[in-house]
């Protein structure tokens, strides 16, 4: 019986074998040929058209032998289309399906900050109504946002670049960045970076990133007796109040950067960069 199981497999693993061999040579012709194609199109030199590169991407996914048969370009090249391809997905993927409120007119912002400036003790109804008056149509919601940017400012504290240098020592920056697969799935990877020499002390890679998870690289990245005083980061929704707790509960004091300020982090922006 034994002896009847060994032989069956043997046999199995021959003719997968045939066929597999087969295919590959299927393959290989069907490269050749189409190269065939573009020399057969072409004058003076190799014309590369669109159907041409589609081509070489999706076999280059499909047969890991295909360096061997390619000869119109290089090996690179086609990564390069691959590459293209992508943020032409990634571009379409993303883009902005529906619009977003539209910001008031200058005319209007200068007018609600006017009348605050004149009128302290006007609030938003009143400076509301006085807008209706005037024949501009808005909600009063968007007055009352308007006038928190105008009202109740801070006391000026030390710049940016000041708290850099001073707490540069023990201060520690993290960062995402993504990286693309040959099937279009993206990989986020989280990198801590320490701000005193700008060294990776961590870094990790996951398909579906969440606050628990990144709490969980922060503590494996910064021990109870290493970890560092400031957390400098973005604002980025993956920092949920699961990941807040945690940090706060380590002793770190966060520390955000402003809204569409990238240079505030940029020692570590400039590492993802590097290893992009």
């Amino acid at each position: 019986m034994e002896t009847m199981q060994i032989l069956l497999k043997n046999i199995f693993m021959m003719i997968f074998g045939f066929f597999k061999n087969q295919s590959a040579l299927a393959i290989e012709n069907l490269a050749l040929r189409q190269q065939l194609h573009i020399y057969h199109h072409s004058k003076k030199r190799p014309k590369i058209r669109l159907c041409d590169r589609l081509f070489w991407v999706l076999i280059s996914r499909l047969w890991s032998e295909w360096k061997n048969s390619l000869i119109v370009v290089k090996p690179e090249t086609v990564i390069g289309w691959h590459r293209k391809g992508f943020k032409l997905f990634w571009t379409w993927k993303s883009r902005r399906k529906r619009p977003g409120r539209p910001s008031i007119p200058l005319e209007v912002r200068n007018l609600i900050k006017q009348m605050a400036k004149e009128n302290p003790t006007w609030g938003a109804p009143t400076i509301h109504g006085a807008l209706i008056k005037l024949g501009f149509k808005l909600d009063e919601t968007t007055v009352s946002n308007y006038l928190k940017k105008f009202r109740h400012r801070k006391p000026p504290s030390q710049t940016w670049r000041i708290f850099l240098k001073n707490h540069m020592h023990n201060t520690c920056a993290i960062d995402f960045f993504t990286v693309p697969t040959a099937t279009y799935r993206v990989l986020y990877v989280f990198i801590v970076l320490l701000h005193e020499n700008r060294r990776i002390v961590h870094f990790n890679v996951t398909e579906n990133p969440t606050a628990e998870w990144t709490a969980q690289q922060l503590v494996e990245a910064c021990p109870w007796d290493a970890a560092p005083k400031y957390l400098l980061r973005d604002n980025d929704g993956i920092y949920g109040e699961y990941f807040q707790n945690r940090v706060k509960h380590m002793g770190i004091e966060e520390v955000k950067t402003a809204p569409y300020s990238p240079w505030q982090k940029g020692y570590a922006s400039y590492n993802t960069s590097l290893v992009l």
